[in-house]
């Protein structure tokens, strides 16, 4: 069975995006990150947000761009959308979480499903179908944005650590979400 898991690199304060949704804040903090490599080829698909799919990117400007993680990793994509279009190289859009949760779960095996957005994983979590997450915490301090989560109301979510760890570029801190 898919583990759900939300994979983000995110600001010493919390942001994922910066203001109107910048990634360029993220391009100087990409380095090779030993924990991430090990992590790809287990990622079966991709839960992705529209605002995500259609945002900016990082590797814009190289031929990296508009890749999931930067061209490291290639399989079904389920992005949720509103107004679902049509699907086709490997990218299907869905109306809704629960589509998105079903189709990439079956997609995946036993492999991971990776949530992209902050707010498809907010619903995840809110389904109660989110497993664990992963942030990696880059030495800068963005003061606005997106943050990892924008929860400001419910029971606090009780998690452990399963994973901290360094790279030149990032701290890394893997929890899985105790149910």
């Amino acid at each position: 069975m898919a583990t759900i898991l939300y994979s983000a690199t995110m600001s010493l304060d919390g942001f994922i995006a910066g203001p109107g949704g910048d990634m360029g804040w993220l391009t100087p903090h990409i380095a090779p990150n030993q924990l991430v490599d090990d992590l790809i080829p287990r990622i079966g698909a991709l839960i992705v947000g529209n605002r995500t799919y259609g945002g900016d990117d990082p590797h814009k400007g190289t031929d990296r761009a508009g890749k999931p993680f930067g061209g490291g990793w290639d399989g079904p994509q389920f992005v949720v959308t509103h107004h679902p279009r049509p699907s086709g190289d490997g990218i299907t859009f869905v109306p809704d979480v629960p589509t998105a949760l079903r189709e990439a779960t079956a997609a995946a095996g036993d492999g991971y499903v990776n949530v992209l957005g902050a707010d498809i994983a907010r619903q995840c979590l809110e389904a109660g179908a989110l497993d664990e997450v992963l942030a990696l915490v880059a030495p800068v301090m963005l003061g606005s944005g997106t943050p990892l989560f924008d929860r400001p109301s419910g029971p606090p979510v009780r998690m452990e650590r399963l994973h901290v760890s360094h790279t030149a570029l990032a701290v890394n801190i893997w929890m899985r979400i105790i149910k």
